[in-house]
């Protein structure tokens, strides 16, 4: 799937139509309410600093984003009193990864 109000979800994705927009609002408010930094390993990786309270909420919600995208690899790191996610995906999803730091980046607080 490639809309202006999606742009990072692929055609890949197997999450029904009519649930998309629901995800893509929980990722939004997930950036918005609990990204501190975005950081950007390579074109493949992008690790993002989260607000330590936001541990669970990130991990339900990835559990389930690989279940429709499963070539994402989400990592929840807590080291040195910090959370971090870290996202992975192969080389010809990049253009997808990219999209979505970008989108974190502009709703982080």
């Amino acid at each position: 799937m490639s809309t202006e109000a999606e742009p990072w979800a692929p055609q890949a994705c197997t999450l029904p139509t009519e649930e998309r927009p629901l995800r893509v609002a929980e990722f939004d408010a997930l950036f918005t309410e609990a990204v501190r930094s975005v950081r950007r390993i390579d074109v493949t990786s992008v690790s993002l600093e989260l607000e330590p309270h936001a541990a669970s909420r990130a991990a339900d919600l990835v559990v389930r984003e690989t279940g429709c995208c499963s070539f994402f690899t989400f990592s929840l790191v807590a080291t040195g009193g910090s959370l971090h996610l870290e996202i992975r995906v192969p080389a010809q999803h990049a253009d997808v990864l990219e999209a979505l730091a970008a989108r974190a980046e502009g709703m982080s607080s």
